[in-house]
Formats: structure tokens, C-alpha cells, sequence
């Protein structure tokens, strides 16, 4: 059987009883045929018969009907709503945004928060992508987390940058882990070749938990994953801790970031601007891969039951001068 039909699905079979009332109709014909056919019969003047009707249509006084019901059991299919499985093509370049979300981030050094600013950077470098580009989006603080797997609904990103919230600790190398797990998710080219993808990291940067930064740089590296970070604070950063007498110090660690960044083959950023970040992915590139998705076909089915219908109403016009 072809793969193709058993790639066929109807997301409303139960719509598809109707066809029974198709079948009804096609018994009904059938039944009125044969009746013609034995008052024919029983017509024993045959040479008078000729003489009135010498030109008997035979065959073709069927097929509009057998076209018109091939017509409302296309029909009952598309109400059935078909689809099938079809390979699309997928840009495969990607850059993973990944925003670190540990209490320290709301140090007020950098105006109105370390926060606030990483998020206004995140959202200006996704305005400014390509609209062709995957984008996801890590958040991170004790833990790492895919918050929007890599995708070109772009707005959807923008959202979700601005809903996060603040949590203990800082678990830089498991952001870059997560970031590659995240890549792993976009469809892989025929040829096998590794997707082109960058990871931009917002970070006060100081690892308290989780797998270093070294053997998450060596991660990245080993993926061909440049990891770009960008540094959000000051050494006189300071944030108030429920418990603590007075202030903690927060500095931020750009010397950790910037040697993440030397180890990937990434960039170092402390202020970036506009067209600092446009370098990111400038050289990204495009590859495209293939994955499947289901998709609607319900549009074939009634076209396709419209040609029929309309070829139904043609033939009977022009044999029988009448609609059928």
C-alpha cells in the first residue's frame, strides 16, 4: 500500500457515518436502475422500441451519477477533516538567549536593575534578528531551564523575557549545557552537518552551583557553539538578603565571562550596543533541515470533490440536456 495513503489521518472520523448515507443513495440508484431496466424488458415491442428511442445512452447515462457521488464522498471526507504527514523544510541556524535570573541580578548598580537591563539588551538583540533565525530562550539561577525551545515566533520570545523572576544562586555552566540541549531540538540536515548556532549568555558572572563553567565552555567547544557573554554590573554592586545585618556585595565577575567567551570562540561583551550584537550572528549563515508535521489537506479533498461535481454537471448537460 502506498505511504502516502497510510500517512492519511481524519481528526474527525466520526464524521466519516455520513459516507454510509453516500452508500445509501448509491444502493438506491442501483435498485432504480434495475426497475428501468425490467420495464424495458417487459416493453415486447422491440422493433417499435428502436424506432423511438434508437440511440440508447448505455453507459454513459451512469456516470454522472457514479461522478456525483465520488463528488459527496470527497465531500464527507474534507467534513471529516484529513491530513496527512508532510516533510517541511526547516532553518536550522539558532541562537540560544540565555539570561541569568539569581537574586544578585537585582543589584541597582546598573540603572533600574542588573534585571531589568539584561532584559531590555535580550529583547533589542531579538528585535534586531532576522526573522528567519530560531531563537530560544535559558533562564537561569540554581537551575537551568529551556523557558522557549528554539523557534522564529519571535514575539512569543519577547514575552516571555519579560515575565522572569528572581531565584538563589548561579549555575552559569548549566545555562550553556541547557543552551545545548536546547540546539539539539532543531531539525538536523540530510547531510548530517551540525546546526549553526550561537548562544548569547547575560550574566553578573559568578558560578555558586552546579557543573563549571570550564567543562561547559569545553561543551560548547566541542559542539562548535560560540558562546557570546555580555556582563551586567559593577564591583560596587550590592543587594539586601533577608537575614543579613546590612548589604552583600555583588561584583560582578566580567574575567569569568570574558574567558567562557575566549574558550568558545565567542565574544566578550561588558556595554553592548546595537551593532556590537549584530556581529553575534552575522556569520551564523543558513542551513536548512527537514522535519514532519501534520497538516491540513481538507482544501484537496474539496477541490478535488468540486472538479468531479462540476465534470457530473458538465457531462449530464451536454448527453442529457439536464442537470443530474
Amino acid at each position: 500500500m502506498n505511504a502516502s495513503i497510510l500517512a492519511l489521518q481524519f481528526r474527525a472520523p466520526e464524521r466519516l457515518w455520513l459516507l454510509l448515507g453516500v452508500a445509501a443513495l448509491a444502493i438506491s440508484y442501483l435498485v432504480m436502475a434495475r426497475r428501468r431496466a425490467s420495464y424495458a424488458v417487459r416493453f415486447t415491442n422491440l422493433a417499435l422500441l428502436d424506432a423511438v428511442a434508437p440511440k440508447r445512452p448505455g453507459f454513459r447515462r451512469h456516470l454522472p451519477a457514479v461522478l456525483l457521488l465520488l463528488a459527496l464522498s470527497g465531500m464527507v471526507g474534507a467534513f471529516a477533516q484529513p491530513a496527512r504527514d508532510t516533510r517541511v523544510p526547516k532553518e536550522r541556524a539558532t541562537i540560544i538567549v540565555a539570561i541569568d535570573t539569581s537574586l544578585s541580578m537585582k543589584a541597582t548598580d546598573v540603572a533600574p536593575n542588573r534585571l531589568k537591563a539584561a532584559q531590555e539588551a535580550a529583547k533589542s538583540f531579538v528585535r534586531i534578528l532576522p526573522d528567519r533565525l530560531n531563537v530560544g530562550l535559558v533562564t537561569f539561577n540554581g537551575v537551568a531551564q529551556i523557558k522557549i525551545p528554539p523557534t522564529q515566533d519571535h514575539d512569543s520570545l519577547l514575552a516571555a523575557i519579560d515575565q522572569l523572576r528572581l531565584g538563589e544562586r548561579t549555575a552559569i555552566g548549566e545555562a550553556i549545557f541547557a543552551s545545548l540541549e536546547a540546539i539539539k531540538t532543531v531539525p538536523t540536515a540530510e547531510d548530517g552537518k551540525k546546526v549553526p548556532a550561537r548562544i548569547v549568555l547575560m550574566s553578573d558572572g559568578s558560578t555558586t552551583v552546579g557543573r563549571t563553567d570550564a567543562e561547559a565552555s569545553a561543551a560548547a567547544k566541542k559542539a562548535k557553539v560560540p558562546v557570546s557573554t555580555i556582563a551586567f554590573g559593577t564591583a560596587e554592586g550590592v543587594i539586601e538578603i533577608d537575614g543579613q545585618p546590612g548589604p552583600v556585595s555583588v561584583a560582578v565577575n566580567p574575567a569569568a565571562l570574558e574567558k567562557i567567551a575566549n574558550d568558545t570562540d565567542g565574544t566578550a561583551f561588558t556595554a553592548a550596543t546595537g551593532d556590537e550584537l549584530k556581529a553575534v550572528y552575522a556569520d551564523i549563515g543558513s542551513s536548512v533541515g527537514y522535519t514532519t508535521e501534520l497538516r491540513d489537506i481538507t482544501g484537496q479533498f474539496v477541490g478535488a470533490s468540486l472538479v468531479v461535481l462540476f465534470a457530473a454537471a458538465v457531462l449530464s448537460q451536454l448527453w442529457f440536456s439536464r442537470l443530474p
